[in-house]
This record gives C-alpha cells, structure tokens and sequence, in this order.
C-alpha cells in the first residue's frame, strides 16, 4: 500500500497562511489544533504536510524571513543618497507600524532561541540573511566583500533600536537615537 503525496501546492499555501496567522498572533502558545481551525484544515493534515509542529514553524519562520528581506529589497534607497539619508530610509522602512508584526516575532522567535537552541538550528540566517544587502547598501562604509563587521554593527544598532522601540513604542527618541547613529558614520578613508 503505497502513501498519499503531499500536495506542494497545498504545502505553500498552508505556509503562507501559516505565517499571516503567526504574524498576528504570535509564536508563543502556538497550538496546532486552533492553527488548523484558522486555516481551515486539521491538526493531522497539518502534521501530514510537515511531519512535525516544529517542521511547520521553521517554514513559517523562514517565509517570514523571505517576505521581510523582499520588501527590504523593495525599499532600500536610492542610489546617490548619503549615508545618513540611506540609514534613515531603511530606519523608516523598519520601524513602520505595518511592520510591528515582523518585529514582534523576530524579537519572539530570538527570546525563546535563548532557551531553547535546539528548537531554531537555522535561525542563524536571520542575522546574517542581512549582511549582503546591508553590504550593498553601505558600500562606501565597508572593507569589501567579506566584511561582516559594518553590516554586523548596522544590524546591531537597527535590532536595539527596534527592540526599544517595539517594547516602549518611544518613537521620537528611538528615532532621535538612530539620527545620532548615522551622523557618527564616515566612510572609511583611503
């Protein structure tokens, strides 16, 4: 007796609904039985399409991943721009109220990878998936191609102001904070 397939069609889309629903609920308590019901399927079907809950999180964090580095990709700056101004585009871009969701389960996903490691074995690409296009976009303040020190402390700076911002919804001053980064940064001289 051979097995049903799994229908790949019915896989994606199942993730892409999968993550809208943890966007907004969230990751904590994430239970297959009221997933399923939102999605309008069942637990087993669920379990038949990924083997495991934990499968299907780490598609549904990786289609996270995806969307939030294309629309990244979609908004960087325009060429031309100084530093400063493209480090408050991107600023902009990610601190936009639209993409609170995104934030709140980055941060979500990050607090619990503390505890649990074993549960996020490819959640190192969610820092690093940003090196290249931070790499492009900040050229001009880069030592080439292999430098993972500038895009590593843009990144910084950009998660701790986003943290603060997420958790105090302080604007204004996370804001202010993020003007006093950029006007530190010089490119680097010959």
């Amino acid at each position: 007796m051979v097995g049903r397939r799994s229908d790949p069609e019915r896989r994606e889309r199942v993730v892409r609904q999968a993550t809208d629903y943890v966007l907004a609920q969230g990751l904590a308590g994430l239970s297959l039985r009221p997933l399923a019901q939102a999605l309008g399927t069942s637990p087993r079907m669920l379990l038949y399409d990924f083997g495991s809950k934990q499968e299907l999180v780490t598609a549904v964090l990786a289609e996270a991943r995806r969307r939030g580095s294309e629309r990244l990709m979609q908004g960087l700056p325009p060429a031309g721009a100084t530093v400063q101004e493209r480090l408050r585009d991107i600023w902009t871009w990610l601190s936009a109220r639209e993409r609170a969701p995104y934030a709140r389960l980055f941060f979500e996903v990050h607090a619990d990878l503390l505890a649990h490691p074993e549960r996020y074995p490819d959640q190192a690409g969610a820092v690093t998936d940003w090196f290249g296009p931070l790499r492009a976009v900040f050229a001009d303040l880069t030592t080439g191609n292999d430098d993972t020190a500038t895009p590593t402390l843009i990144m910084a700076v950009l998660r701790g102001l986003l943290f603060d911002l997420t958790t105090t919804g302080e604007r204004e001053r996370t804001t202010l904070a993020l003007e006093r980064f950029a006007a530190l940064l010089r490119a680097p001289t010959p």
